[in-house]
């Protein structure tokens, strides 16, 4: 399960797909560009979302 949590005030977060309830996955998207962004996945390809904010910041999650 994908477990975001915020690095200035600590908040954290799990994440899980809306439509099947499944535990989102930790992945890796790689850009055309080269440099990479942390993302969730749903493991029934539902789809995948970017890390969410808090803080005005990016939340980390432990890959």
């Amino acid at each position: 399960m994908a477990i975001y949590e915020c690095n200035k005030c600590g908040m954290s977060v799990k994440t899980s797909c809306a439509k099947c309830d499944e535990d989102l996955i930790d992945d890796v998207l790689k850009l055309d560009n080269g440099s990479e962004v942390q993302i969730s996945k749903c493991p029934n390809n539902h789809g995948k979302i970017k890390s969410p904010l808090c803080c005005g910041e990016d939340m980390s999650c432990n890959l």
